[in-house]
């Protein structure tokens, strides 16, 4: 297999992280298109989950016995390289959200939530990368917002989000071999803001393991999300605040896993995404798991 091979499946796959993931993650990753290409990607994920972690402790059913909830989003990415080390991503999703029991939200009133969520805008950057005897070394970071666009309501269960501007900076780095087997490590920090609600800030952090040839890109991931404050359901503080009112100031904590898969179907320009993932653990978080699959067009 040739580097121009290679080239072209790294820049293909750098839009995997978002479209692969039904749960929220950094979208940034260690791989860079190179400049003037572009990458656009649509995607339709479906997640859902019949219990969930009432604070720490799961339980054997979800809020106000509303049986199995199932969320679908159609997402739309795009990806451009405006140099060879900096480029940029744009990401938004529509999202429809329902329980099976047809109990309805006590703060929406309604059993099944829909719209567009939140519109993301993020730069990345290479900062340093180096050829060692039996690898490579990549060194990088990036910064993005994210903000709520649909008008949806933040509150309540089946919420499609929690209504706040994001700040997130993060660094990576990634060791790859020349045998295109490569492990990466990511930390990030999000900045969140609503004016309504005091949403926590979180840390975030990943462990990636992945390969890739020119017929396909495979990677599994571990993810975790940490809230650095923020209420507990179930206690006096939180009924206090309103309960499900105040869902947005929880402490969301969780830890969950991802394997996706990419397949090029025509002249490594067009290709085939798929994912899946399962939450391990949480706090004040569902149990869902879920399944994504997309496609993918690599204009160069």
């Amino acid at each position: 297999m040739t580097n121009i091979t290679n080239l072209k499946m790294t820049t293909v796959i750098c839009c995997l992280m978002f479209f692969s993931s039904v749960s929220a993650q950094t979208i940034i990753n260690g791989f860079f298109p190179q400049k003037n290409d572009f990458t656009l990607a649509s995607s339709y994920s479906y997640k859902s989950y019949d219990n969930f972690f009432r604070g720490s402790d799961q339980t054997n059913s979800n809020p106000m016995n509303m049986g199995e909830i199932s969320s679908t989003v159609i997402s739309v990415y795009g990806e451009y390289g405006i140099l060879n080390w900096l480029s940029t991503t744009v990401t938004l999703p529509y999202i429809s959200t329902q329980n099976e029991t047809g109990v309805l939200d006590p703060v929406s009133q309604t059993d099944e939530v829909s719209g567009v969520q939140d519109l993301s805008l993020f730069l990345k950057a290479k900062v340093l990368e180096k050829n060692l005897d039996a690898a490579k070394v990549a060194i990088g970071g990036a910064a993005g917002v994210s903000v709520p666009v649909g008008g949806y309501e933040e509150a309540g269960i089946l919420s499609l989000g929690n209504g706040a501007t994001a700040v997130d900076g993060c660094g990576f780095i990634q060791l790859s071999t020349p045998s295109n087997l490569f492990v990466e490590l990511q930390a990030a920090y999000s900045l969140r803001n609503n004016s309504d609600f005091e949403i926590p800030n979180a840390t975030l952090f990943s462990a990636k393991l992945g390969y890739y040839n020119k017929w396909f890109y495979a990677h599994a991931k571990v993810g975790t999300q940490n809230s650095l404050d923020g209420l507990d359901i179930g206690t006096p503080e939180f009924a206090a605040a309103g309960g499900a009112q105040a869902l947005p100031e929880t402490e969301v904590d969780y830890t969950n896993f991802y394997f996706n898969l990419y397949v090029p179907i025509y002249k490594q320009s067009i290709g085939i995404s798929s994912g899946y993932t399962t939450n391990m653990s949480g706090k004040n978080y569902d149990r869902a798991s879920g399944f994504s699959l997309g496609l993918v067009y690599k204009a160069e």
